[in-house]
């Protein structure tokens, strides 16, 4: 509906804070359909997402009110119309089981996400992205070429409005400069035996050390490699009977499952960044 919007906001925890968020709502006429919140005794924050229906007050009026209301409070605060998809774009390499199961849940409606275009530095996926009627734009990336091609990455991404940037397997490092302009809004997903088994082929590498559980985790890009703020991670078991190809293959489920999970709470404005942590409101 046009009319219901999630609220989002963090700030130095005080007394009063749901009494005044439910208050402010309340005189808007805002019927609250979903709250939750959370208090962090660890960095004195106060974390909330309230979703409502207001129907007295458009978009850019309920902003403006509470930007004043917000001061007070010293609140960081967003304001999200549900009815609107979220713009994304997509990244990825040569591996496809994430780009595949993000397209097939986006097109059965199960994202709340738009996606505008593919950005590979392969040809391989660009029939799979026709046959969504997605644009593909194939970038090739070598060391010589890595700033070209991270400017025309960003052209296109700025192009389509994107707020949600989403690093299907795109196996190329981003630039230190290229995390900044993409800080909050850009997801990657990598398998969970990092810093242990790193480099080429980490499923032969756990294979030989003979491990008993893999996994995947979902995360923020920042300029410190797989160490952004880790928004859903998830395992699956092993045992001695396991080949490789079973390992990659449940890998890749894991992988698959763990990044739409990650993808879908952003999109719902469910995460919330808490320093190198996150706030999640499943």
């Amino acid at each position: 509906m046009s009319n219901a919007y999630v609220l989002t906001l963090s700030c130095p925890d005080r007394l009063g804070l749901v009494h005044a968020v439910s208050g402010f709502l309340l005189e808007r006429g805002g019927n609250i359909e979903e709250a939750a919140q959370f208090n962090d005794p660890a960095t004195g924050l106060f974390f909330m997402r309230v979703q409502f229906a207001c129907t007295e007050h458009e978009h850019a009026a309920l902003s403006a009110q509470l930007e004043q209301f917000a001061q007070p409070f010293q609140m960081h605060w967003g304001l999200h119309a549900t009815h609107l998809p979220m713009p994304t774009v997509l990244l990825v390499s040569r591996e496809g089981h994430c780009l595949n199961d993000l397209l097939f849940r986006w097109k059965s409606g199960l994202l709340p996400i738009d996606i505008r275009a593919i950005i590979s530095n392969h040809r391989d996926f660009y029939q799979l992205a026709a046959g969504y009627n997605i644009p593909f734009h194939h970038i090739p990336v070598t060391a010589a070429t890595k700033a070209h091609a991270e400017a025309r990455q960003l052209e296109i991404i700025e192009q389509e409005g994107a707020e949600l940037v989403v690093l299907a397997r795109y196996m190329q490092v981003l630039s230190n400069e290229l995390c900044k302009r993409l800080a909050g809004r850009a997801i990657n997903i990598h398998h969970s035996f990092l810093p242990s088994f790193k480099g080429a082929k980490p499923y032969y590498q756990a294979h030989e050390r003979g491990v008993k559980l893999i996994g995947a985790t979902a995360h923020y890009v920042t300029a410190d490699l797989d160490e952004g703020p880790i928004i859903e991670q998830d395992v699956t078991r092993a045992d001695h009977t396991d080949t490789v190809e079973d390992l990659t293959a449940r890998g890749r489920d894991t992988e698959s499952q763990v990044l739409a999970r990650a993808v879908k709470w952003h999109s719902e404005h469910r995460v919330l960044q808490n320093g190198h942590k996150t706030v999640v409101f499943r």
